[in-house]
């Protein structure tokens, strides 16, 4: 799909019509990252609205210990902001770091403010979409405050790209990027992928593995929650 179309179907765009689309790339920057590299760091005062073309992009709490964790992850097609963008006196909280080789769309604030303050439908579309975003970190903290790593764990499981369809996946993830998304250290996720597979919940491999009971697996990844 051309970019213009990717910009056409998402909700804080699709009422622009073909000159203003135009017009929104013509100011836009076009960037290309490659994995592990990032986008802004936390701390950086990074005034950009982002939309992403192709690849995915997590936003990343990292420690002075080496620890991450995952809050939430982008593909193609969805949209995020640097805090600066709004509040220019405000910091990342999170880094944006690239875990598939991306194609982004950057907007700095004096570029595409005129736009967004002469569509109120553009506004309203990005109010809307930071009501989901706090929603999900709601939901996220709600999982890390009660639900175990073992439920967390199976959750990431279960919604693993292809995990609904029978047969090994590939392992894409390692042991530290679960332990990321989950909130937890590669040890204990080590430790709890070998229960899981002495308990016939899954059968795993260095390369790949499938879920051969998801009925229990679902079952774990409930526990705690209420």
């Amino acid at each position: 799909m051309e970019t213009k179309d990717l910009l056409r179907h998402c909700s804080v765009f699709d009422c622009m019509d073909e000159r203003q689309l135009d017009s929104l790339l013509g100011i836009a920057l076009t960037r290309q990252y490659y994995k592990g590299q990032y986008l802004t760091h936390a701390g950086d005062a990074w005034p950009f609205i982002f939309f992403l073309i192709k690849g995915s992009v997590s936003a990343v709490k990292e420690s002075s210990e080496g620890r991450s964790f995952v809050a939430t992850s982008f593909k193609s097609g969805e949209v995020f902001w640097g805090v600066s963008f709004f509040h220019p006196e405000l910091m990342m909280p999170v880094a944006l770091k690239v875990d598939l080789q991306s194609s982004v769309l950057l907007w700095s604030r004096e570029q595409i403010l005129p736009a967004i303050l002469e569509n109120g439908h553009v506004s309203w579309e990005l109010s809307r979409l930071m009501v989901s975003r706090m929603l999900r970190a709601s939901e996220i903290l709600e999982e890390l405050a009660f639900q175990p790593v073992a439920g967390r764990l199976a959750k990431l499981l279960i919604d693993f790209p292809g995990g609904i369809t029978a047969g090994p996946i590939a392992r894409s993830l390692t042991l530290d990027d679960m332990a990321a998304r989950v909130g937890s250290t590669r040890e204990m996720v080590c430790r709890l992928l070998q229960r899981f597979a002495d308990d016939d919940l899954i059968k795993i491999t260095r390369t790949e593995f499938e879920i051969t009971d998801r009925a229990r697996l679902t079952e774990m990844m409930q526990k705690g929650r209420g």
